[in-house]
């Protein structure tokens, strides 16, 4: 197995991973003046580093690894997150803290797809912390703060770098970890524990930056989220939630909403018993609770090979009603909304990672209607709905490439760009100010490496979001234009709620015309995404809610 080279990334499954967090990207400067910035928070002083961004002479003062929340363990194991002891000496903030406790697994898995060597991080209960990159301490500049993304399930900061971002576009950025699968998510449905810890873990975050974040040069009233997969759903939640009013300003969502399939649940008390039976813990609320809470660290960390992953569930707090019905009620935060998705989201690592499918070689109607089934039943879908939609997008064929063609647009559309374009439709009808786009780049990293007939994989635009192409300095030119004009519409909208700028191709609000922009080597303005497809499933969604309107009235007349 090689070993990944000094500063390569990779994107898999909305996760940027690099040999080293900062080789070949950042140097962090050595024996000059103020090379280690300090800084006092609430808690107490801080003491960072200062790095040097290639191409660019402006240096980023970086903080690695500050507490926002109390260790989330003992009795502080599901239950939300407590505000952060002070202390008195002086904080070293140069190293990364360790990832959220999680299944690592999944690194030998993309190992194996990559056969190459990834970065190493220890996990650990202790991990709600933050990283900041700041250009300018004594400024008051836009803040932009990050959350990862990785299915609920697995990710961390240290695969991430704000350096470049910071640094090109003035920005201070903030990157934030939360408690993930079991830790994060485990709820009995119940007051015993309701759930949705890492989503209040995010609160907890966006309130420390609120306190402190003034103190590190940025503009507490002028605060983006931003996030990709999960993390672009965390985003899309905590607009959707009462309890994060006033934490931010604007929002944008990177190939991921609140109602895309896969990530929220009704019914928690189901998988709540199962995790009881494999842990050996009782049943009831209350003994589910204590048993999991007396369990070592290590007797979680077998636990969490058993529970692949968890997810987020309508509480009555975080969520006072489903995020369907607060949608339909327009009752949410209707802050400037930029969001999109790529143009080959199910294209490579989905089909991989989600259902262990090598689709190189085409697949079959078997694979298709087994892994189409699974967000069928999801969406509570009919046979009959079902079947219309294979047959819209399969036809007659049986030819194996033809049919793996189809099934990429399929799940792409089902769940990414549908769900997308129905949360963009409804902000824009609230009045919010929302811009789309497409990402339609395929990465050149990917020439060797991945099958040619992959577009603009899941998560492939973090690449250029965070600047990858200007730090490693040895992509083309094309790639290196195409992040600077990227992190400078991210950047925009988090200094206006606006992507627009001076040498900027015009990014059209999304309106009813539905106009969005092409992220391309060339970007275009367009109409209308995949509006036949838009167009059929609007009328399938249409047609389940006739009917289950129809058997609510059927029920009620009995």
């Amino acid at each position: 197995m090689k070993m990944l080279p000094a500063g390569k990334c990779w994107l898999l499954f909305g996760v940027l991973l690099c040999a080293k967090s900062s080789a070949g990207s950042t140097t962090e400067t050595k024996g000059e003046r103020n090379d280690h910035p300090e800084v006092i928070t609430a808690q107490g002083r801080v003491r960072g580093k200062v790095v040097s961004v290639n191409g660019i002479d402006q240096p980023v003062n970086v903080f690695l690894g500050i507490p926002f929340a109390k260790p989330p363990i003992g009795s502080l194991r599901f239950a939300p997150p407590q505000a952060p002891e002070r202390w008195s000496h002086i904080r070293n903030a140069t190293s990364f803290s360790p990832i959220c406790l999680q299944d690592l697994g999944w690194i030998d898995v993309f190992q194996k797809l990559l056969n190459a060597t990834l970065p190493q991080s220890t996990a650990s209960e202790d991990c709600l912390y933050l990283n900041i990159y700041t250009p300018n301490t004594k400024a008051q500049l836009p803040v932009m703060v990050w959350i990862h993304g990785g299915g609920l399930t697995f990710g961390g900061t240290f695969m991430y770098d704000g350096s470049a971002l910071s640094a090109y576009e003035d920005v201070v950025v903030v990157m934030i970890q939360y408690r993930l699968g079991l830790l994060g998510f485990f709820s009995t449905g119940s007051v015993e524990a309701r759930g949705n810890w890492g989503l209040l873990d995010q609160i907890a975050a966006l309130q420390w930056v609120q306190k402190n974040i003034k103190q590190f040069g940025g503009d507490p009233q002028s605060v983006t989220i931003f996030g990709e997969s999960a993390g672009a759903f965390s985003v899309d939640a905590q607009v959707l939630s009462p309890l994060s009013k006033g934490l931010f300003q604007k929002a944008i969502a990177e190939s991921g909403v609140v109602i895309m399939p896969g990530l929220l649940t009704s019914h928690p008390e189901v998988l709540a018993k199962e995790i009881a039976k494999v842990s050996g813990c009782g049943t009831s609320s209350a003994e589910m609770v204590r048993c999991l809470r007396s369990k070592t660290e290590q007797e979680l960390k077998s636990l969490l090979k058993e529970i692949k992953s968890m997810n987020a569930v309508v509480d009555g707090k975080f969520f006072p009603k489903a995020p369907k019905e607060l949608l339909a009620a327009k009752e949410f935060k209707a802050v400037p909304y930029l969001l999109g998705v790529n143009n080959d989201e199910f294209g490579w690592t989905m089909p991989l990672a989600v259902f262990s499918l090598n689709i190189t070689d085409g697949v079959n109607r078997e694979n298709i209607t087994a892994a189409f089934q699974v967000v069928a039943t999801e969406w509570g879908l009919s046979a009959e709905s079902v079947q219309k939609v294979l047959d819209e997008y399969l036809g007659d064929t049986e030819d194996r490439i033809q049919l793996r063609d189809r099934f990429r647009d399929l799940m792409a559309d089902v769940l990414f760009v549908i769900p997308a374009i129905q949360t963009a439709r409804i902000y824009r009808d609230s009045g919010a100010p929302v811009y789309f786009y497409e990402f339609q780049h395929r990465p050149n990293m990917y020439k060797e490496s991945r099958p040619a007939f992959v577009k603009a994989d899941h998560g492939d635009e973090l690449y250029f979001v965070f600047g990858w192409p200007l730090i490693k300095g040895d992509d083309s030119e094309d790639e290196k234009k195409l992040s600077r004009t990227i992190m400078k519409y991210w950047a925009n909208f988090a200094r206006t709620g606006n992507p627009n700028g001076k040498g900027l191709v015009g990014w059209p609000r999304y309106d009813q015309n539905e106009g969005y922009l092409e992220l391309n080597l060339q970007q275009r303005k367009a109409e209308k995404l995949r509006k036949n497809q838009v167009d059929f499933w609007v009328e399938i969604l249409q047609d389940k809610t006739k009917k289950t309107t129809k058997e609510q009235e059927t029920r009620l007349d009995l």
